[in-house]
C-alpha cells in the first residue's frame, strides 16, 4: 500500500486487508476460476478489499500452489471493461502507469489524453520508477518512444516531465518568483508570437510550492489567471499538456475530480479514463477527489458511478471509491478551501471581456441597405446575404441600416425582414437588429404575456444585466409597452420572487469595492437565513429581506468578499447552501445572482449548453444569450464552454442546429475553439 508522507494522514480508500493470508486468498481465486465459468462476485470481493502490496503478495503464491500466472489467468477467465479493471489492480503501480503509456504509443495513432494525465500528474519519484518499469516490462526506453510518436513543444514538454527533476525544495524565493512571472509575461502576451520554451522550462522544473506562488502572483500582475493566458498564448495538444500541467500544481485531486466527471457526462462513458483513475488513485487521494468532486458538481463520485455503468464492472468501481458522500451535508475541509480559494480567484481576476461581433471596418451603410434590399425584392429570399450582413455589422451600425433602409426606400427593414423570413432564423435576424436594451425588454413582455411566466427568462436577465443596462431596459420597456417594468412584474410575480425582481430592475446596485468589516455582517446574515448560524440575531422576515438587499444591492466586489466569508465562517459554499435550503423561483434567483458574481460567462456557458444538451433545443434561450452576448462577452463564454464541457460552443451549435439558423448562429459565435 502506498505510504503517505511523514505527518500526512493516509487519504486513499483502499487499505491492507487484516488478517491477510496470501495462501488462502489465492486459493480462494483459483477455486474462482476452476471448472465451467467462474465465481466473478467473488474475485473483485477479494482483490478490491486487498491492497495492491498484499496483490502482489498473493500473485507470487499462486504461482508457487499452481505453477499458473494468476494475470493470465483472469484474462482467461474475465472479458470486456470488467477485466481491464481487475487486471489493472493486480498490476503494481508503476507497471499499470507502464502498460498504459505503452498501449497510449502503440499502433496507429496517439492516446495523448493518456500521455498528458499520466506525465502532468506523477511525482518524481513516480516518474522514475515507471521508467524502470517501461524499460522492464518491455525491454525499451520510455523516452525514445514518446518522442518517436509526438511531435514539436507537445513532445518537448513530455521529454522534460520525463526526467523527473521537478525541485521539491519547499523554501521559496520571492525575487525568483518575480523573476518567473515577468519571463512568462514576456514570453506571452508582450511577445509577438509565443517563447514556448519559457513556459516549458519554468512550468517543467520549478517546485509546486513555487509555482503556486508564482500562479498568484501572475493573477495579480497582468490580471489574469495563467490559464488564460495559457489559452491565449499556446494551442492543440501542448496546451492541454500545459493547462494539465497547471492544474495539478495547484490541486491534484481536483484534476482528477475533473478527469472522471468528464469521463461519465453526456451519453456514453470514457471506461478507459474512468478505469485507470480509480485504479492509479485508490491508495493515494481518492478520499480528497471524492470530497472536491461532490463540491464542485454537487453530486457524489459514488452515485454518478452508480448511474453511469453496470453489473460486476459497477461494483468493483465503487468498492475504489469507498464510500458514498451525498449522505453528508456540511463541506470536508478540503472541499471548503477549494471553494474558498474559487472565489479568491474570482475576488482578484480582472478579466477583459470581449464579443464576437465587431464593428465591420469597411463599413456603408447605404451599400448595406441596397443590399438587403434586392435580398428581399422578387420571388423568393436571398437568406445568405441577410445573414452574412446582419451578423458582420455591430448593432450600432444596423441602426444606421435601418435608417438608411427607410430614407432610401420608404420601407421598414424590420417589417420586411419579418414578411421574408420564418422560425428560428426570423427570431435571430430580428432580434440582433433590434437595439439591445429594446431586444431585453421585448424578451421580458414575453416571458410574462399569456398563460403562464417564463420565470427563468426573467431571472436570466435581471440577474445578469449592468446598472446602466437595467435603466436603459426600463426605459425602452416604457416606451415600447406604455407600461413600467416595474409595474408589469408586480402584475406577474407574487410573493418574496417578486419583491426581488423588483429589486434588482431598479438598477441600484452599488458599484464600489468591498468593506472587509461590512462582508463580515453580511456573511452572518446569510448563515442565519439559510439556517447553518449558531445563534440567530432577528426574527425571519426581516433577515430575509436583508439577504436579499445583500444580494441584489451589494456591488459584485463586494459580494465575492462576502462569500468568501461565508465559507470561513460555515464550512459551506453559499451557492449549494442556497439549493440545498431554498426552493422554487426564489432559490433560482438566488443562484444566479451568485453564480453572475463568481463568473457571468461561465453563467451563461451553462445556460448555452442545457439549451442544446439532450432530446431537442431550447431555441429561445440559445438565440436570447447568443444575440445579447454577442458584443459584450460572447469570446469568454466560449472559453468557458470548452474548459467545462470538453467541446467547442461552434460544435455544440453545429450538433445541435441547422440550416441558415445554423449559418447565422456559428457567424455570431465567432470561430471554432
Amino acid at each position: 500500500m502506498a505510504k503517505p508522507a511523514q505527518g500526512a494522514r493516509y487519504r486513499g480508500s483502499i487499505h491492507d486487508f487484516p488478517n491477510f493470508d496470501p495462501s488462502r486468498d489465492a486459493e480462494t481465486l483459483y477455486n474462482a476460476m476452476k471448472g465451467f465459468g467462474s465465481d466473478k462476485e467473488a474475485i473483485l470481493e477479494l482483490i478490491t478489499s486487498r491492497s495492491n502490496r498484499q496483490r502482489q503478495e498473493i500473485c507470487q503464491n499462486y504461482k508457487s500452489l499452481y505453477g499458473k500466472d494468476l494475470i493470465a489467468d483472469l484474462k482467461y477467465e474475465l472479458t470486456g471493461k470488467f477485466e481491464r479493471l481487475i487486471v489493472g489492480l493486480m498490476r503494481p503501480p508503476a507497471y499499470g502507469d507502464a502498460k498504459e503509456i505503452k498501449d497510449a504509443v502503440s499502433g496507429i495513432g496517439t492516446d495523448e489524453k493518456c500521455l498528458t494525465e499520466i506525465l502532468a500528474s506523477r511525482t518524481n519519484e513516480q516518474i522514475h520508477q515507471l521508467v524502470a518499469a517501461y524499460k522492464d516490462a518491455y525491454e525499451r526506453d520510455l523516452e525514445a518512444d514518446v518522442i518517436g510518436d509526438t511531435s514539436g513543444h507537445f513532445q518537448k514538454m513530455l521529454v522534460v516531465l520525463l526526467q523527473g527533476t521537478r525541485e521539491e525544495d519547499d523554501v521559496v524565493s520571492e525575487d525568483l518568483v518575480h523573476q518567473d512571472v515577468q519571463d512568462l509575461y514576456e514570453a506571452g502576451e508582450l511577445k509577438w508570437g509565443t517563447d514556448e520554451a519559457q513556459f516549458i522550462y519554468i512550468l517543467g522544473n520549478r517546485s509546486k510550492q513555487h509555482l503556486r506562488l508564482v500562479f498568484d502572483e501572475y493573477l495579480k500582475t497582468t490580471g489574469k489567471p495563467i490559464e488564460a493566458s495559457i489559452r491565449g498564448e499556446l494551442s492543440g495538444d501542448f496546451e492541454k499538456l500545459m493547462l494539465a500541467v497547471v492544474k495539478c500544481i495547484r490541486s491534484t485531486p481536483e484534476y482528477f475530480a475533473e478527469r472522471l466527471f468528464k469521463a461519465m457526462k453526456g451519453l456514453g462513458t470514457r471506461d478507459n479514463t474512468l478505469i485507470r483513475i480509480m485504479v492509479s488513485r485508490s491508495e493515494l487521494d481518492m478520499l480528497d477527489i471524492r470530497e472536491i468532486f461532490r463540491t464542485k458538481y454537487e453530486k457524489s463520485l459514488y452515485s454518478m458511478i452508480k448511474n453511469d455503468t453496470s453489473g460486476e464492472y459497477k461494483k468493483a468501481l465503487l468498492k475504489l471509491c469507498g464510500g458514498d458522500d451525498d449522505a453528508a451535508g456540511q463541506f470536508f475541509p478540503e472541499a471548503a478551501q477549494v471553494a474558498y480559494q474559487m472565489w479568491e480567484l474570482s475576488a482578484v481576476a480582472r478579466v477583459e471581456l470581449k464579443g464576437t461581433v465587431h464593428p465591420a471596418g469597411d463599413f456603408n451603410p447605404d451599400a448595406d441597405a441596397k443590399a438587403l434590399r434586392k435580398a428581399m425584392k422578387g420571388l423568393g429570399t436571398d437568406e445568405d446575404t441577410i445573414i452574412d450582413i446582419v451578423t458582420r455589422r455591430s448593432n450600432a451600425q444596423r441602426q444606421q441600416i435601418r435608417q438608411t433602409f427607410k430614407s432610401h426606400f420608404g420601407r421598414d427593414l424590420m417589417a420586411d425582414l419579418k414578411s421574408e423570413l420564418s422560425g428560428d432564423l426570423a427570431r435571430l435576424i430580428l432580434g440582433l437588429m433590434m437595439p439591445p436594451a429594446h431586444y431585453d425588454a421585448k424578451q421580458l413582455k414575453k416571458a410574462m404575456e399569456g398563460a403562464g411566466t417564463d420565470e427563468k427568462a426573467l431571472i436570466e436577465i435581471l440577474a445578469t444585466r449592468t446598472n446602466a443596462e437595467i435603466r436603459a431596459i426600463n426605459e425602452a420597456y416604457k416606451e415600447d409597452y406604455h407600461k413600467s417594468l416595474e409595474d408589469a412584474l408586480s402584475s406577474d410575480t407574487s410573493g418574496h420572487f417578486k419583491r426581488i425582481l423588483i429589486s434588482l430592475a431598479t438598477g441600484n446596485r452599488e458599484e464600489g469595492g468591498e468593506d472587509r468589516t461590512r462582508a463580515q455582517e453580511d456573511a452572518k446574515v446569510a448563515a442565519e437565513i439559510l439556517e447553518i448560524a449558531d445563534t440567530s440575531s432577528g426574527d425571519k422576515t426581516s433577515l430575509e429581506t436583508r439577504f436579499m438587499t445583500i444580494l441584489c444591492t451589494r456591488s459584485y466586489q463586494h459580494l465575492r468578499r462576502v462569500f468568501q466569508e461565508f465559507v470561513k465562517m460555515t464550512n459551506y459554499d453559499v451557492e449549494h447552501t442556497i439549493k440545498k435550503e431554498m426552493s422554487g423561483d426564489v432559490r433560482d434567483v438566488f443562484v444566479a445572482i451568485v453564480q453572475s458574481v463568481k463568473n457571468k460567462p461561465l453563467f451563461f456557458a451553462d445556460k448555452l449548453y442545457k439549451s442544446m444538451k439532450g432530446a431537442g433545443t431550447d431555441e429561445k434561450t440559445l438565440t436570447r444569450i447568443m444575440i445579447s452576448r454577442s458584443e459584450i462577452d460572447l469570446l469568454n463564454i466560449r472559453r468557458e464552454f470548452i474548459e467545462k464541457y470538453d467541446k467547442s460552443l461552434h460544435q455544440a451549435i453545429e450538433g445541435d442546429t441547422s440550416g441558415h439558423f445554423l449559418k447565422a448562429l456559428l457567424a455570431i459565435c465567432g470561430g471554432e475553439d
